[in-house]
């Protein structure tokens, strides 16, 4: 047994050394025609040659890393314009606020001399007023000179600028004139210029204040959690698709397999020289507050399919500096062709020129065929 399993294994190298050779008997040998090769019907190494068609490009999706971070088109941060002591705080971390709720409340003796200078200033306006009229009564009757006249209608002028600064900077601090009396209480109110969540809270019950060495610090910070940002990093290769105003799904571990859509809205003009990435920035409707800020995410983005053709990674082979493949013509014909390439990607490779979309490519057997051919030169 052992023999005859010997004399089988040889016979049928020796048909297959033959069959590559072209040597069989009353089969002709492959005949070559410029950069084709052609095989009659009968042929065993026709049989070796597989074949694939080829493929239009589809739609790429491409993944990459980020995270959710705060909006800072939709954040503030709350600083003292005065130094003080702190009297009392109606805001935690985490709190939901309303737009002008009152966050804490300090002691702020400059705005005491702010609110000191406002009052002097409207209570001036009033007696240069009652002076203007008691002038003009006087000169009517022809008792009082034109010149105080115009000397009573200048110091009204003058009280009158007075009295809208000093007014216009206690407005600037909180304190509204038009609502509020003209009364000297120290009490500075810092209150949330937006609606949201208290993302910080830097300062404690009796704490005292000073702007010149608070530094960059914020006493709060309030951000609106409806729409958040989201970071991505880029690598370098992944760049050429992304663009302001595409859309991405974002995924979540807290979403399980849902997505919800994103926007781009930033690619920044550097490559971090440590990760070798490109920081990319968009923005996510959170209504329903699903994500949560610093929350790691998975971004996908859908590539439309550029020009070019897919084909098998292996029916491409390079000779020289010029890439190659055998197109399968029909009739035992197979003709070299060569190409232009793009990306290669999940073992298919991009075809820019050289092949048309009806043309179908040798997979297995192009070695084979390039060897004829370049016996014959």
């Amino acid at each position: 047994m052992k023999k005859e399993l010997f004399l089988l294994i040889a016979c049928a190298s020796v048909a297959a050394g033959c069959s590559r050779d072209g040597t069989d008997k009353g089969v002709p040998p492959p005949r070559v025609d410029k950069d084709a090769v052609i095989f009659e019907a009968a042929s065993p190494q026709v049989a070796v040659l597989q074949t694939a068609s080829v493929e239009r490009q589809r739609e790429a999706v491409v993944s990459f890393n980020g995270r959710v971070v705060w909006n800072e088109d939709r954040t503030v941060r709350v600083f003292s314009p005065f130094a003080g002591r702190v009297v009392s705080i109606s805001a935690r971390a985490g709190d939901r606020i309303k737009p002008g709720q009152t966050l804490a409340v300090l002691a702020a003796p400059e705005l005491g001399m702010a609110q000191s200078e406002a009052r002097k200033a409207d209570q001036d306006y009033a007696l240069a007023k009652k002076n203007l009229a008691r002038i003009e009564e006087l000169h009517a009757a022809g008792v009082s000179p034109a010149k105080d006249l115009q000397t009573a209608q200048a110091e009204v002028a003058r009280t009158a600028a007075e009295r809208a600064r000093t007014l216009a900077r206690l407005k600037l601090y909180g304190k509204d004139p038009g609502t509020e009396e003209l009364q000297v209480d120290q009490q500075l109110a810092l209150r949330a210029p937006i609606g949201g969540v208290v993302v910080e809270r830097n300062l404690n019950p009796g704490q005292e204040l000073r702007p010149d060495t608070q530094g960059d610090k914020a006493l709060f910070v309030v951000s609106d959690p409806s729409k958040l940002w989201f970071v991505l990093d880029v690598a370098e290769k992944d760049l050429g698709g992304l663009k302001p105003g595409l859309e991405v799904q974002l995924g979540a571990s807290s979403l399980g397999e849902q997505r919800v859509p994103g926007h781009i809205l930033y690619v920044a003009d550097l490559v971090d020289p440590q990760t070798r990435t490109v920081k990319v920035r968009g923005v996510v409707d959170n209504s329903d507050q699903r994500l949560k800020a610093e929350m790691f995410i998975t971004a996908e983005l859908r590539m439309p399919a550029a020009k070019g053709l897919l084909v098998p990674s292996r029916a491409i082979y390079l000779r020289g500096e010029q890439n190659f493949v055998f197109v399968d013509a029909g009739g035992g014909r197979y003709v070299r062709k060569p190409v232009r390439l793009g990306p290669a990607s999940n073992g298919h490779q991009l075809v820019l020129a050289g092949l048309e979309a009806t043309d179908k490519v040798v997979v297995d057997g192009n070695l084979l065929l390039e060897k004829i051919l370049a016996s014959k030169d």
